[in-house]
């Protein structure tokens, strides 16, 4: 695919032939049922067959690309009603006497936004490996929706913003949804071939706004500014050896493009423009994790790192040569042996997996490296324009003692103790939402965020409690405002306005 005009027309029938068909997300799904859906989910197409065999254009499309087995010539035209030979010629399918086969994944998707899930439709490269087949993807192998890109879709912040990046796009999923959200967008890579079908994606899904650039990194936007960067660039920590997979190896040593990206992000973000970025990252020998991390901060942007998982070197080797489809290959052991000595070499411990997020201020800015492999809600988005709100307020300097603050709808309080205790041994405050952070507090800071719903003070809230415990206030204030900033830090306490979590950041 080459993104000339014949296939951007062809993008635009084969839209009205997959709406006509009923083949959306869905629509998928219920035809499917949740065994069939889920063990999809898992790369196996067995239960899905046998629920798709009526021959209606929803079947047949979802078996010919979802399930990646032939269909009838006849059935093919009917799903697809005078496309097949063009859709043969850019390069989506193949036919050979009587049948059809897909050459391409063409895979119906659902992007939530403020009106509710939209639909959507990507094409990529075919899913490798279904029911357990061994198959080695090409160096300029597509990949489509995975866990990698919607974990990523659910992370971006989606309040509006004029200008948005989408560095190494591959088939342009975070373009598609930024899309909704931006007034324009410019997504880039190096691999032709996903160019190619990032371009037929923004057409096949009527997106004019996406803007599709060649070049690596930032070299395509040279001197230019966004207001929201979105990123899951070829992260993979691996030796210089063998075949490059460009949807996953950068070419660089180590973590260096990530290292790259968080130092030249601030270059090209607006003042207040976030850039958010799935990654991995080594966890050296001798330096913590977050120590390492954090000297690739040099200032201008807020930022929140969170590490969501470490693996050790083994598990991280075997992970990537199963993506690759060597695992149980004649060589297998030889990469093993060479990857993983690699590792040892480069005073590697392990390799964090997790989320940088980025947002240029002109202030002295607030930084957190939060390791946190817990559970947490999804989209994880709001808890971030959560924590970007609590940053700007804490920037300000102003005397919180003098502001209303309000406890965070989600926040609840446990408390541990012999029944009927006076006093309880432990109180947790723990959020329901966002990070599901949780602290322990004693009795007078599980009372002060009790008392904080938007009214009062938190300085008259302090000194009320000061009278109530009969103590003295000016040293409960001393004590006790250092906590509170904290409390506003992690999302326990807001602005009376943001006292909902999810509300969008500056």
């Amino acid at each position: 695919m080459d993104g000339t005009p014949q296939e951007l027309e062809l993008a635009r029938r084969v839209r009205e032939a997959v709406l006509a068909a009923g083949y959306t997300y869905d629509a998928v799904a219920e035809l499917l049922g949740p065994r069939a859906h889920a063990a999809l989910g898992r790369n196996e197409t067995t239960p899905a067959l046998r629920r798709t065999s009526g021959g209606s254009p929803a079947e047949t499309l979802t078996r010919l690309f979802l399930l990646q087995v032939p269909v009838t010539r006849r059935d093919a035209d009917r799903a697809l009603p005078g496309l097949v030979d063009a859709m043969a010629v850019a390069g989506l399918l193949t036919t050979s006497v009587g049948q059809v086969a897909a050459r391409l994944d063409l895979r119906p998707y659902a992007a939530p936004d403020a009106a509710g899930d939209h639909d959507l439709w990507v094409v990529s490269d075919l899913t490798p490996g279904l029911d357990g087949s061994v198959s080695r993807v090409g160096g300029d192998h597509v990949l489509g929706i995975s866990p990698a890109s919607t974990s990523l879709a659910q992370l971006t912040l989606r309040h509006p913003v004029g200008r948005a990046l989408d560095l190494g796009t591959g088939c342009g999923v975070q373009a598609l949804h930024l899309a909704a959200h931006a007034g324009a967008v410019v997504a880039t890579d190096v691999n032709a071939r996903a160019l190619g079908m990032a371009r037929f994606n923004a057409a096949l899904n009527d997106l004019p706004a996406i803007e599709v650039r060649d070049g690596s990194l930032f070299e395509p936007v040279a001197g230019e500014r966004f207001d929201l960067i979105s990123t899951n660039p070829p992260f993979v920590i691996s030796p210089a050896t063998g075949e490059r997979l460009v949807y996953r190896d950068s070419g660089l040593p180590g973590d260096q493009v990530v290292e790259h990206l968080v130092r030249r992000a601030p270059d090209h973000l607006a003042d207040g423009g976030w850039c958010q970025i799935l990654a991995n990252w080594v966890i050296a020998r001798d330096q913590p994790w977050d120590e390492r991390l954090g000297g690739w901060l040099d200032g201008g942007c807020d930022a929140l790192v969170v590490q969501r998982e470490t693996l050790d070197p083994a598990e991280y080797v075997e992970l990537w040569l199963k993506d690759s489809g060597h695992h149980g290959g004649a060589d297998y052991a030889e990469r093993y042996d060479t990857w993983l000595s690699w590792l040892d070499d480069q005073g590697v411990e392990g390799v964090g997996f997790g989320w940088l997020n980025l947002r240029r201020v002109d202030r002295a800015p607030r930084v957190e490296l939060l390791d946190w492999p817990y559970a947490v809600e999804q989209p994880v988005a709001p808890a971030v324009a959560a924590w970007g709100d609590a940053a700007a307020l804490l920037a300000t300097g102003d005397d919180l003692a003098g502001r209303p603050l309000a406890r965070a709808d989600d926040v609840v309080q446990e408390t541990v103790g012999a029944p009927g205790a006076e006093d309880p041994e432990t109180i947790v405050l723990r959020q329901q939402r966002g990070l599901r952070r949780a602290r322990t507090a004693d009795t007078v800071e599980a009372a002060l965020v009790g008392a904080c719903d938007g009214d009062l003070t938190v300085g008259q809230i302090l000194d009320a409690l000061a009278t109530l415990l009969d103590r003295d206030a000016g040293e409960l204030r001393t004590a006790y405002l250092p906590v509170v900033a904290d409390l506003v830090a992690e999302g326990f306490l807001r602005p009376a306005s943001l006292s909902r979590p999810g509300s969008p950041a500056g």
